[in-house]
């Protein structure tokens, strides 16, 4: 009896978890966007840094207690950037990492109050946006390839680099 259910459990647990895949990938029309959490708290004095191209002023980060991977195949993640003076602003974002696409959910001034941006778009990655900081975080820590991350591999990576051993990359299978 107990191995019965042990079974019946792992075969649950293994249909739930392919229908979270299946509902993520390019040819399932009937993908549809998670309701995002409302902002988390931030803080600067927290933020993990990226690696930012040499013309970009400001140095950014991610507060890694803002990270979130939803089901949906969203990296969620409050982007903090500070100037030379000290002053901070902040970004809500989501990352599909699947179609190599960005979104901007709310803004942060210095005050840290955020504003809700009213009708949120999703953006290709590679286009000339004002801040290259959601590619930079997709290419170094939030995407592996077309997948999004584990939360756990997204702050591995940001420590330590995709190069890390602990890092899943395209080399293991």
């Amino acid at each position: 009896m107990i191995k019965l259910r042990i079974t019946l459990t792992l075969l649950s647990l293994a249909f739930g978890s392919s229908l979270c895949v299946a509902q993520n990938t390019l040819d399932n029309p009937d993908w549809a966007e998670e309701k995002e959490p409302p902002p988390p708290a931030f803080s600067a004095a927290r933020v993990m840094a990226l690696d930012m191209p040499n013309f970009v002023t400001v140095k950014v980060g991610i507060d890694p207690a803002t990270i979130l991977v939803g089901a949906d195949g969203i990296v969620r993640y409050v982007a903090v950037m500070t100037n030379s003076t000290g002053t901070s602003n902040a970004v809500y974002e989501g990352i599909r990492c699947l179609t190599g696409e960005v979104k901007t959910y709310a803004r942060a001034g210095s005050s840290g109050s955020w504003s809700l941006i009213s009708t949120p778009t999703w953006r290709d990655l590679l286009d000339n946006m004002p801040s290259q900081h959601a590619r930079a975080f997709a290419r170094q820590a939030a995407c592996d390839t077309r997948v999004a991350s584990s939360k756990a591999e997204i702050l591995n990576a940001l420590k330590f680099g995709k190069k890390s051993p602990t890092f899943r990359g395209t080399s293991e299978q």
